[in-house]
C-alpha cells in the first residue's frame, strides 16, 4: 500500500495544541511485551509496525516511557529517528512499572521531573510534543473518580513547559472536574480517558471539550484488553459486511470531530486493517443502533 497524505486517512486532520494531527493515529503500548512488560517477541515487526505508521502518513503515535518500561520509547527512537519533521509524539507520565509488572503512581514532583527527563533521552529529543499528566485510576464504584491533587501535580509539568522541555500538556484518567482545575494552571491539549462503544460515561465530557476545541483520546478504544461484547455491535458490523473493529472505530470517529483515535497493534497487518476499518461510513440507522450500546 503506498503512502497516504495525511488528510486522505479517515477522518482527515484535526487540531492537537497547535499542532495538526492525523485523526487516526497509532498506541505503542502493544509494542512492549505480554502486559505491556519486558522486550517484544518480534522486535523487527514492531519496528516495522512503527515504519509501516509514517508510510501511511499516520503522524500522531501516542507512547509512554512506562510501556516495558523504557522499551517502546527505545523502539519508537530505534525505527523513526532522525523523525519526521510533522511527526508528534505523545507520551504520559505519572506511573512506573514494578517488579511484578505493576502500574503504581508516581506523581511526586520529583517522580515527574525525572520522569519527563527519561522520556526525552530515550526517545532522543530536546522537547517533548505533549505530555500527559496520568492520575490515578482509583475510584470508588459508587462515587466515580476519587478526588485527587491535580493542580500541584499540572504545576510541575508546566513549570518544565515554561523551560522549554514540553511543547504541550494534557490529561489522562481525569474527571471533568479535574479538568478544569488542570486548566487553571496550564491550558489543557488533550484529554486521554478510557471510552468506547460499552463504555460512554465521558459522553458529556467530549461534548464539553469539543466545544472548547480540545482534543479527546480515548484509550482502550476497541474495549482493552477484553475485546468489546455485544450483539448489537456484531449485528450491525454482519450487516455491514465489515469487521466488529471496523464498526468500533468508524463509530468512534463519527462520535465527534474532536476524537482523536489510538488504536494499537504489533502487526503490520492489523496496523493496516485498522487504518481501513476507521474509513467505514456508518449509515444513520447504524449509528442509533450503536449509540444504544452504552445507554
Amino acid at each position: 500500500m503506498p503512502a497516504l497524505p495525511a488528510h486522505d486517512l479517515p477522518g482527515g486532520t484535526a487540531p492537537l495544541g497547535d499542532l495538526e494531527v492525523t485523526r487516526v493515529g497509532y498506541g505503542a503500548m502493544q509494542l512492549a511485551g505480554p502486559g505491556v512488560f519486558g522486550p517484544p517477541k518480534d522486535r523487527d515487526e514492531a519496528i516495522r509496525v512503527l515504519r509501516t505508521v509514517v508510510d501511511l502518513g499516520i503522524n500522531h503515535i501516542d507512547t509512554s516511557d512506562f510501556y516495558g518500561p523504557f522499551v517502546t520509547n527505545e523502539i519508537l527512537r530505534e525505527a523513526l529517528a532522525p523523525y519526521p519533521e510533522n511527526l508528534v509524539l505523545v507520551t504520559k507520565v505519572g506511573a512506573r512499572r514494578d517488579d511484578q509488572g505493576g502500574w503504581p503512581p508516581a506523581l511526586g514532583p520529583d517522580e515527574l521531573r525525572t520522569a519527563v527527563h527519561d522520556n526525552l533521552r530515550h526517545l532522543g529529543v530536546d522537547a517533548l510534543d505533549v505530555v500527559n499528566l496520568r492520575l490515578e485510576a482509583d475510584h470508588d464504584d459508587h462515587m466515580g473518580p476519587m478526588p485527587q491533587p491535580v493542580a500541584e501535580r499540572y504545576g510541575v509539568l508546566a513549570d518544565l513547559q515554561q523551560q522549554g522541555l514540553i511543547r504541550h500538556l494534557g490529561i489522562s484518567t481525569a474527571s471533568a472536574d479535574q479538568v478544569a482545575e488542570a486548566q487553571t494552571v496550564a491550558p489543557v491539549v488533550c484529554v486521554q480517558n478510557a471510552y468506547n462503544l460499552a463504555h460512554r460515561e465521558d459522553d458529556a465530557l467530549v461534548d464539553s471539550l469539543a466545544e472548547q476545541g480540545i482534543a479527546y483520546v480515548p484509550y482502550f478504544p476497541l474495549g482493552g484488553f477484553s475485546p468489546l461484547q455485544s450483539q448489537t455491535l456484531d449485528d450491525v458490523a454482519k450487516r455491514l459486511d465489515a469487521s466488529r473493529m471496523a464498526v468500533a472505530l468508524a463509530w468512534l470517529l463519527q462520535r465527534s470531530p474532536n476524537i482523536l483515535l489510538i488504536p494499537g497493534t504489533s502487526s503490520v497487518e492489523h496496523l493496516r486493517e485498522n487504518v481501513a476499518g476507521a474509513g467505514l461510513e456508518l449509515p444513520a440507522d447504524a449509528v442509533a443502533e450503536l449509540d444504544g450500546i452504552g445507554r
